[in-house]
């Protein structure tokens, strides 16, 4: 049996394959091994998830937002050989996940587009092309931490259209000071921002959040994918906010001369099938 696993800071998809090609799926609380320790992350295999899946593991496949070096790699595998004895661990970025779930084995452009935002040229095996991200102060276009932050700047500056600034007013109990102190203060900013998603959607076919949207796409594309070789290559998407917001996507890609391939809500699906596929044919 093999384990692959997509990872955030607040939880993990696993997938545990069979010999036999069944699969058995498992939630557990996020593990990046940036911010929590080796210890924390022995704790949730053992009592999440090997109590479930059982211990007969012979590889994990580890993707996540946390997996930044090569040292990481390896106490992650240390913390997994607690839990499955002898067990091979290949851990990555969650760049070639999506990567590996967009185009599997193939070439092609892969792109995140959810709570942050990248992308990649992915040549089949590796990513050949990086447009640096920039985080959400520097980057991140088109994503839940980009439209928030321009909602927010809108909403404290008075320029939202009145319709929508009341509706943010009764939804939400935030003022400017409240405002400053969860982005400058506490921790997970961009989670904060990426939070007002659920707003724009539901006000997703007004003019204000139509400009939004399109804008903040278009600057996706003209600031990464055009970094790539686009004009051969399909743009492909993987992440809730690409996802969700599609159809707009795939307008202001057009009008960019850029044509959107695959588009996943999550890389789970995607990389069970890469994986499935390479297991059953050894």
């Amino acid at each position: 049996m093999i384990l692959v696993a997509d990872s955030g800071s607040t939880k993990v998809d696993w997938v545990a394959i069979k010999e036999d090609g069944t699969t058995v799926s498992v939630k557990t609380a996020g593990i990046n091994p940036v911010f929590i320790t080796k210890e924390k992350i022995v704790n949730i295999l053992q009592v999440s998830l090997s109590s479930i899946i059982g211990s007969n593991v012979s590889e994990v496949y580890f993707y996540g937002a946390g997996v930044v070096s090569d040292s990481v790699g390896s106490d992650l595998e240390s913390a997994f050989n607690e839990v499955f004895p002898g067990v091979k661990c290949f851990a990555a970025s969650d760049m070639l996940a999506a990567a590996r779930a967009l185009c599997g084995d193939g070439k092609g452009i892969a792109c995140i587009i959810g709570t942050g935002a990248n992308s990649c040229f992915f040549d089949g095996e590796k990513m050949a092309e990086h447009v640096n991200a920039g985080g959400f102060i520097l980057g991140d276009e088109a994503s839940g931490g980009y439209f928030g932050k321009r909602l927010i700047s809108d909403f404290i500056k008075g320029l939202l259209p009145k319709d929508i600034e009341k509706a943010f007013i009764e939804k939400y109990d935030l003022d400017y000071l409240k405002i400053v102190d969860k982005v400058y203060k506490q921790p997970a900013p961009n989670r904060f921002l990426a939070s007002f998603s659920y707003f724009i959607e539901q006000y997703r076919d007004t003019e204000y959040m139509q400009g939004l949207l399109k804008s903040g796409f278009k600057d996706f594309i003209t600031r990464n994918v055009y970094g790539y070789n686009y004009k051969e290559y399909p743009m492909n998407v993987v992440g809730s906010i690409g996802y969700i917001f599609r159809r707009e996507l795939e307008e202001v890609a057009v009008e960019c001369g850029v044509k959107v391939g695959k588009v996943l809500r999550s890389p789970i699906d995607g990389l069970i099938e890469y994986h499935k596929e390479k297991y059953l044919a050894k």
